[in-house]
């Protein structure tokens, strides 16, 4: 069974803009035999050239249902069916987002007629509704309104099922595939994965961990996993996967440092490149015979300090210290990228002040290394990150302690006092350059809630 169905909305992004119109048809392969359709108070403005486009104007929605009020009329006539849409992912993401706005995981499975008419109508000039209904002698009534552009697309989803389109095809393009699963893989498990930030794990029939991964949406990048063809690896992982699992971390930042613990402990054979260090190469800094602050790049494995930042390749880190090179007016010869016995070649064309041949004393060249250092260096040498919870009334809390990670854990919102409390909800992990690498990058990059010293 089929549920075509067609929404007009205030604009093109599920999260920010809503549904103004929504046209529903049950089909069973020949027949019609159910329809609902309605305008929706989408509760916001329209924009004129939304208006202009669709012709629905902020008047006809004013005293039109709510989404709410007609949610389990869609609900009940959708249950069991396959969500069909002509471009089905904005179609199917708009509805699921107004559900979601209600606490509700609405979840179908989807059948795009865009992509079932490039199976079986080959060699058009466009995929369009519009363009594939005049191709084919479909009328559309009412273009760009929802029960318009919707009964046009069971009339067309009739005419692809008369094209050769069966089962087999259909669950191809469904948007998760049934093709190269295990047998004893259960289904089911897609209903009920979270769409929210974590790790999720796959396990093979020897209950065996064999990869391991994070997300913002674990849902979404699951999904991802078992869909399309992909690379032999990947269709091969997908057969032997039995069971998923996850572990909700609400903090992204928390998700990355827990899936790369994970991966280093139980070494999944589809992680391999995960498995090997994330950082070869360190940014160092020590002090030259002369009182010079220097630089230099160097195989962590090969040095004992701890690096400034790290870096997957020695020729990222190398960009990153010219970057340096040129902010702060560097000498290229004390941050080891100029091999010479006399002065740098940036003294030659007059950007280095002459560190490089003892013209400029330590004490000036210094205070711009220390910059550097300042910025690369943690913002506190002890410290709490507080970042996103599992659920509102919780936060995670990672902690800092002498510059080196000590671990992360969760605490109720309203427990945030003091730093004892915040001690005391730390579980332990264990520090590594990687572990640094994604920290100070994250920290660089994004925000997070708060940054508590201690």
């Amino acid at each position: 069974m089929y549920a075509v169905i067609d929404v007009e909305t205030t604009g093109g992004s599920p999260v920010h803009e809503r549904i103004t119109e929504i046209a529903v048809y049950i089909f069973d392969g020949q027949n019609i035999i159910d329809e609902f359709s309605s305008l929706v108070n989408p509760e916001k403005n329209i924009p004129y050239h939304i208006t202009r486009l669709t012709g629905i104007t902020n008047e006809m929605v004013a005293d039109a249902p709510k989404f709410y009020e007609i949610a389990r009329r869609i609900v009940e006539m959708t249950e069991g069916c396959i969500f069909v849409a002509h471009n089905v992912a904005f179609d199917y993401q708009f509805v699921r987002q107004e559900f979601l706005r209600l606490g509700y995981k609405y979840e179908r499975e989807k059948l795009c007629t865009v992509k079932l008419s490039r199976k079986l109508l080959p060699g058009l000039r466009s995929y369009s509704l519009g363009e594939i209904c005049r191709e084919t002698g479909i009328q559309i009534n009412d273009r760009h309104r929802a029960a318009g552009d919707a009964l046009a697309t069971v009339m067309l989803l009739r005419l692809l099922l008369s094209r050769g389109c069966n089962e087999d095809l259909i669950r191809e393009l469904t948007d998760i595939s049934m093709k190269g699963l295990h047998p004893s893989f259960d289904r089911n498990i897609f209903r009920n994965l979270p769409e929210e930030p974590g790790v999720y794990y796959f396990f093979n029939e020897r209950g065996e961990v064999i990869y391991i991964g994070k997300s913002r949406n674990i849902r979404q990048r699951v999904i991802q996993h078992f869909t399309g063809t992909g690379q032999a690896g990947k269709l091969k992982m997908r057969g032997e996967i039995v069971s998923v699992t996850w572990e909700l971390t609400g903090s992204e930042l928390v998700a990355l440092l827990l899936e790369s613990d994970e991966i280093k402990k139980h070494k999944p054979l589809y992680n391999r490149k995960q498995r090997r260090a994330l950082s070869m190469y360190g940014i160092f800094h020590y002090l030259n015979d002369d009182g010079y602050v220097c630089f230099s790049i160097e195989r962590i494995r090969d040095v004992n300090a701890l690096p400034l930042d790290t870096f997957p390749s020695k020729a990222e880190a190398t960009e990153v210290l010219n970057a340096w090179i040129d902010r702060y007016t560097l000498c290229q010869k004390l941050c080891g990228v100029y091999d010479s016995p006399g002065a740098c070649f940036h003294y030659e064309i007059r950007e280095c002040r002459g560190a490089c041949l003892g013209i400029e004393p330590p004490e000036t060249y210094n205070r711009r290394a220390e910059l550097v250092i300042r910025q690369m260096q943690y913002q506190h040498h002890n410290m709490f990150i507080i970042d996103k919870g599992r659920h509102p009334e919780e936060k995670a809390v990672i902690k800092i302690e002498n510059g080196r990670y000590a671990g992360f854990g969760f605490i109720d919102a309203d427990c945030i006092d003091g730093t004892e409390s915040l001690h005391d909800c730390i579980k332990a992990y264990h520090d590594n350059h990687d572990i640094q690498w994604i920290i100070r990058s994250y920290l660089r990059k994004k925000r997070v809630e708060k940054i508590i010293e201690y």
